[in-house]
């Protein structure tokens, strides 16, 4: 498939940004339960709830430079009952109201309890929209993925590691970028952040590498002896077919060279969770903020180079006929 870098920058970004959001609100959660300390004041929420909607809405920017109508980007929610991105373009705006009003909230300090747990412990309104915001970004990473994940004509997509990889990179990233961000607003919860990041991108690698070792084991259900109903065991293609450009040529294959993909795929790996890990346990002290900036910065990198190699990696079966040129 043809690697649009409008939907790259639109699922890398978004993904961060909810990323964010659950870290914010995993620190909240665990201060509520006594599992940290009390938070001296709103800086970290504030600033981290302003970035991940900033986040958002430059993914949503992104977007736009992906439709060939984008007056009519509206009609895209209307089949919301058979397709995920219908239900993605739904929820999407969706979790950036609760974002905004979550963070309106810390911002004003403005969160009358309402109600009180057996325990005694007091749900206040700023805990419930972190709740409906938790549960509309995991809907949001669910939808994101299956938008891909249920094209069974596509195998390396047909999967459910496709939207856990979604979950756990997103998750990654954004408490990576979370740890970043807590090193200048409030360096005690930068060890408790750094420390999630590392697990979740332990966990993101592992998800990954077991997407790339199955795609590897992957045999085609067709050939090009099948597409075009020859059985002479030495078939090769020699023309696309046509002499100019097609919709075809465009959208469905990415047109660099197979060493450019045996190239992209070890740089991601590296990039994207082998120096991250390195500068995350560097940087968990809380004293080093460049280290953590730069962790943030390695990995969205790598991210953009993992999202180009998915899109690549997935094998259109319309290529065996239009992939080769004469």
């Amino acid at each position: 498939m043809h690697p649009a870098w409008s939907v790259i920058l639109l699922t890398t970004l978004i993904g961060a940004g909810q990323g964010l959001f659950l870290a914010l609100f995993t620190v909240q959660s665990y201060a509520f339960f006594g599992l940290l300390p009390a938070a001296s004041g709103h800086n970290l929420y504030v600033s981290g709830s302003l970035l991940a909607f900033a986040l958002l809405v430059a993914g949503l920017i992104a977007s736009f430079f992906h439709l060939g109508r984008p007056e009519r980007a509206w009609r895209s929610a209307a089949q919301w009952r058979t397709s995920w991105l219908s239900r993605e373009v739904i929820v999407l705006p969706a979790f950036m109201a609760v974002l905004a009003l979550y963070g309106l909230l810390h911002a004003t300090g403005w969160s009358p309890p309402l109600w009180t747990t057996a325990q005694g412990l007091a749900i206040d309104l700023v805990l419930a929209v972190g709740a409906i915001g938790t549960v509309l970004a995991f809907a949001l990473y669910v939808c994101t993925g299956m938008i891909y994940a249920c094209l069974r004509f596509l195998a390396e997509w047909h999967t459910p590691l496709t939207p856990v990889n979604y979950v756990l990179l997103g998750g990654a990233s954004g408490f990576t970028l979370a740890a970043a961000l807590a090193a200048l607003a409030e360096p005690a919860r930068v060890p408790f952040l750094a420390g999630w990041a590392i697990v979740l991108t332990a966990l993101a690698a592992a998800g990954r590498i077991a997407s790339l070792v199955r795609n590897a084991r992957l045999k085609p259900r067709s050939t090009l002896q099948s597409a075009i109903g020859v059985k002479h065991p030495q078939v090769a293609q020699r023309s696309m077919g046509f002499m100019g450009g097609a919709f075809n040529l465009r959208e469905f294959f990415h047109g660099a060279r197979p060493g450019t993909l045996r190239t992209v795929k070890p740089a991601f790996i590296v990039l994207a969770f082998v120096l991250p890990l390195l500068l995350l346990a560097l940087g968990r002290d809380g004293t080093a903020t460049g280290t953590l900036a730069l962790a943030f910065a390695v990995q969205y990198a790598g991210l953009l180079a993992e999202r180009w190699f998915f899109f690549a990696q997935a094998r259109h079966p319309q290529n065996l006929y239009y992939q080769a040129t004469a």
